[in-house]
């Protein structure tokens, strides 16, 4: 599952407008304009991979989306007194992006590990609390779990049934 088609089913589990998805990014650091979001979400043919009406989300850009909708759905944090204002941390490189997305869609939704098993639930898989843990911790932790396309698959849908109905 690539970025793309992350960026897809999150906006339509969530019923983001494309108005919404251009300022998502923005607030991410990302100046995208509307006519570019469209692009971004046109599915790519298999058939033909030189698609000239896609514009391919690279993982930078996702993690700058994702920090975005923290910002879209939390609020810009005010740093407290005397501390430096420091933006969001943008994930290295070779960040698992799946991973990426339940870490910061947990935040910005501020979604307790509860209702995250809950949202799995929904989608018809069973996740223990220890494996969501490990799916949310830190990469480099002895009890880190790389998230693998279904998890991330089935938590968007899981997302799309809790919000949609």
């Amino acid at each position: 599952m690539d970025n793309n088609d992350i960026l897809i089913r999150l906006r339509y589990a969530l019923e983001l407008k494309n108005k919404e998805m251009a300022e998502i990014f923005k607030l991410g650091g990302v100046e995208v304009t509307v006519p570019e979001v469209i692009k971004i979400l046109t599915k790519s043919d298999d058939d033909e991979p030189e698609n000239d009406d896609q514009i391919k989300c690279n993982n930078s850009m996702f993690d700058s989306f994702l920090n975005g909708f923290i910002i879209f759905k939390r609020g810009k944090q005010e740093p407290k007194p005397g501390q430096p204002e420091t933006p969001l941390p943008v994930s290295p490189k070779s960040v698992n992006v799946n991973n990426l997305l339940l870490k910061k869609v947990k935040i910005a939704l501020s979604l307790t590990t509860e209702e995250m098993l809950d949202i799995f639930e929904k989608a018809g898989i069973t996740v223990s609390k220890g494996e969501l843990g490990a799916l949310l911790r830190k990469e480099g932790h002895k009890n880190y779990k790389e998230c693998g396309d279904k998890f991330a698959r089935n938590f968007l849908k899981g997302l799309a049934i809790k919000y949609r109905g």
